[in-house]
């Protein structure tokens, strides 16, 4: 085991979720007919963490640094290249095909795009009620129908909207659709894939206040993936720092934010609007240049390097480990 894994994945009694050294990789393939493999895109590269019980973990980090494909990999709708994932203390990747059915019971997603991830030609009734059917929770129609109905209340939608479509409601209505839908199978852990990016930021503020109302109501562990710093800060917990397939920083909501260690999470911050005027214009803006490398062709060394207003010739050759800095602090960085 990596030195990584040791230092995230330290043993606690109130964990769910335990992800080692997860790797995600996929093959960029030459030719029409014997297709062979050139390359690969290394989407997640040996990513390790933990979710405790009933906390919400945020994972941010630009577009392209793997936040998605991390997600996905957790509840394997991607299988991964390499890794464990741990739920419960039971290897996921090691179930069958039944056992791992009977697992995403208690592991469900909310979508990022309300438009496109509800099917147009489904009432809501069975977009919501469909997982029912399959896991076998309902005896008849008429429980069927009540459960749905309470399922639309419990997201704050009148159970009489079951019989509508989707185009018949706007972005925050479907994106509470989604929500109610992956609550069905009565699950412990939901991958939030930035569920309120597609939304106005009026209706961003409802949704997290409710996902955060459902999680005190029912118990619930949250992986919250998102771009938006803000919404993080809201309603997360920890807060994992992501760029290029790997994690930069991990720790808590109010350290990460106060203190910062690592150069990309400052720089990542520094970019957040302050509503105060003068302390906005005061500040120091740290500016990265360049564009976010090509996961095909990751920079050698520190993934960072290429971008980093710190970097010196060893960060080009040595690969940091993510390690505590300070207690439940971690980062990767041989500056620090």
């Amino acid at each position: 085991m990596t030195e990584q894994a040791t230092q995230v994945s330290a043993p606690h009694e109130d964990v769910l979720l335990e992800v080692k050294n997860l790797k995600k990789y996929f093959p960029i393939t030459s030719g029409l007919l014997f297709q062979r493999k050139v390359a690969e895109i290394k989407a997640v590269d040996d990513v390790s963490f933990t979710v405790r019980r009933g906390e919400t973990l945020g994972l941010v980090g630009e577009s392209g640094s793997g936040k998605t494909t991390t997600g996905r990999s957790v509840l394997h709708l991607d299988r991964p290249t390499e890794g464990q994932v741990l739920f419960d203390g039971v290897d996921v990747g090691a179930l069958g095909k039944n056992d791992l059915r009977a697992m995403r019971r208690r592991m469900q997603v909310i979508f990022q795009d309300p438009y496109s991830s509800l099917n147009p030609r489904l009432k809501v009734l069975d977009i919501v009620g469909e997982a029912l059917t399959i896991h076998g929770l309902v005896g008849s129609k008429a429980e069927y129908r009540d459960r749905v109905g309470e399922l639309l209340l419990q997201v704050g939608l009148n159970p009489q909207m079951a019989e509508r479509y989707p185009h018949e409601f706007s972005g925050g209505q479907r994106q509470r659709i989604g929500v109610a839908r992956a609550l069905a199978v009565e699950p412990e852990f939901l991958v939030a894939d930035e569920p309120v990016s597609a939304l106005d930021v009026s209706i961003q503020a409802q949704l997290i206040n409710l996902l955060k109302e459902l999680q005190d109501k029912l118990g619930l562990t949250y992986l919250l993936i998102a771009h938006d710093l803000a919404v993080v800060r809201h309603i997360s917990d920890r807060i994992a720092v992501m760029y290029l397939g790997k994690i930069m920083e991990i720790a808590d909501r109010t350290t990460l934010y106060e203190s910062p260690q690592h150069p990309y999470t400052k720089a990542l911050l520094s970019a957040v609007p302050i509503p105060d005027p003068t302390i906005e214009a005061a500040r120091e803006r740290i500016i990265l240049q360049g564009s976010i490398p090509s996961p095909a062709n990751p920079p050698s060394g520190c993934v960072f390097h290429t971008r980093c207003p710190i970097a010196i010739d060893e960060c080009k050759v040595t690969i940091p480990p993510l390690r505590e800095t300070s207690t439940g602090h971690l980062a990767a960085c041989i500056r620090i």
